[in-house]
């Protein structure tokens, strides 16, 4: 075993840029580096790139003692577990034993949980080091990332990883940087609407939002119980396959032939594109195609209509009650006006007050009506309809899967406009319908614009609990779209 004190040699430094899970466990399995050296080398690079405001909260001493427990568990000869000196960064709104748990506001900066959420504790028993809690869209009420109230002096909003004069995306902003940013080999999520897939997209990293229900919401800052779910981020779609096998206990049983997989393509998610989507979304379907991976356009008449009809109704009546009851169940001492009264974004302020709280939604006419009864024609009526277009849609042409740019822009710049309702809507435009049926989605990288030299993301979206299919068609695309332009 190399002295503690050692660093991390110069081949291993940049081995470890984009280390895999295998290659980080095999590295420790066969001793040639600590998991203490792995601590060490990780918050070095999370030091250096403070100014992307990636994280909320950090704690190394915690990190350290980790580390060295595993350490010395590997020097009495023990078996290693799965996840042994992986580092990992978890979304402040999801419960952490000794973290504060702020879900990026200001209010909740005092409350610590006492227990750590499922989804993470199986990861720790399994080895995973947890570094910190990642910034994130406040409340996650937003998928720009430019908070107000988390960030360093005079960087407002978490940056982007590869142009911090852009944003990273949201509503798990510090989660898809640090992993981006090579601060950490994989992070964890949640989404609603788009928030782990967007920031993956516009950062440059895989994401994954799995089946509803498929991972134990418990312990996480609720949105919208309909929606909401946790997610993991990583470089490559085997690292996202081994988390969900952690967390599921299930193994992905097969693999795909390029052969046999039709991708649905279907026009309403190739709208409004800018250049540099469109250029680079062109070229990776045209590399599918060649490998001989069958892509069919189909028809969605009423997805923009059904999806209407049960975004925004899910998301602000829940988004009262789902909050109350988490609050009362944590005993947080805090009420919800007490929590909105100090919210610190602009843009996620205004959705509270006027919507959240009230109870109340803009019609097409442009006037406020009552949330509820549109609620209850969103859960009855118009979900499974929206449901059954895409069951029908898929039986019809025997799709595997729909594909799709993850977003129709690349990160626009960070400013105060930012969080706009306009780019609210263009941001969350594809990757919303899927959400609001709880179907699996993973967003891969295909390299960067032409122009604007940021990453671009594809989507691909499956029926609800076909996880192990889509992650199976993930490791084929990510095969055929290795080659494409990543600078």
């Amino acid at each position: 075993m190399l002295n503690v004190n050692e660093k991390v040699d110069q081949d291993q430094e940049f081995q470890l840029h984009r280390a895999t899970i295998k290659e980080i466990t095999a590295l420790v399995r066969d001793r040639k580096v600590s998991c203490e050296q792995l601590v060490d080398h990780y918050f070095e690079k999370i030091d250096a790139q403070r100014s992307l405001n990636a994280f909320i909260s950090l704690d190394q001493a915690a990190a350290i003692q980790q580390a060295q427990f595993w350490d010395q568990s590997i020097a009495e000869g023990k078996p290693c577990p799965a996840l042994i000196g992986v580092l990992i960064a978890v979304k402040d709104n999801i419960h952490v034993a000794g973290f504060a748990n702020t879900a990026g506001t200001p209010a909740l900066i005092g409350f610590r949980p006492k227990a750590t959420a499922p989804v993470i504790q199986v990861l720790i028993d399994q080895g995973a080091i947890i570094v910190g809690k990642a910034n994130m869209h406040e409340l996650a009420f937003g998928v720009t990332g430019y908070n107000t109230a988390m960030h360093i002096d005079g960087v407002v909003g978490t940056r982007n990883a590869v142009n911090p004069l852009h944003i990273a995306g949201g509503s798990s902003s510090g989660s898809a940087v640090a992993v981006a940013a090579g601060m950490v080999p994989i992070a964890i999520g949640t989404d609603t609407g788009a928030s782990v897939r967007l920031p993956s997209a516009l950062n440059g990293c895989v994401g994954f939002r799995p089946t509803l229900g498929r991972y134990a919401q418990e312990g996480i800052t609720p949105i919208s119980h309909t929606r909401d779910t946790a997610g993991p981020m990583a470089h490559s779609v085997a690292d996202i396959m081994l988390i969900d096998q952690v967390i599921t206990q299930q193994k992905i049983p097969f693999t795909m032939s390029k052969q046999r997989i039709r991708l649905g393509l279907c026009a309403y998610f190739w709208e409004n594109l800018d250049q540099d989507v469109q250029l680079q979304a062109h070229q990776a379907l045209q590399l599918l195609k060649n490998a001989g991976i069958e892509i069919i356009s189909v028809d969605m008449p009423e997805l923009e209509q059904l999806n209407h009809r049960i975004s925004f109704p899910v998301v602000i009546y829940e988004g009262k009650y789902d909050l109350i009851e988490y609050l009362k169940k944590h005993e947080i001492g805090i009420d919800l006006d007490a929590i909105v009264e100090q919210i610190s974004s602009p843009d996620v302020q205004q959705l509270f007050k006027q919507h959240i709280l009230p109870e109340l939604i803009v019609d097409q006419t442009g006037q406020s009506v009552a949330v509820e009864p549109l609620y209850h024609d969103a859960i009855i009526q118009a979900r499974p309809q929206l449901l059954a277009l895409y069951q029908k849609t898929f039986q019809d042409h025997r799709l595997d899967a729909l594909v799709f740019p993850t977003s129709a822009m690349v990160a626009p710049l960070a400013n105060e406009q930012v969080s706009s309702v306009e780019n609210f809507q263009a941001l969350i435009r594809n990757t919303d319908p899927g959400s609001n049926i709880g179907l699996p989605g993973l967003s891969l990288p295909i390299g960067v614009g032409e122009k604007s030299k940021l990453p671009i993301g594809l989507e691909i979206d499956g029926l609800p609990h076909t996880d192990h299919e889509i992650l199976a068609i993930g490791q084929v695309l990510e095969q055929i779209f290795s080659g494409l332009n990543h600078h």
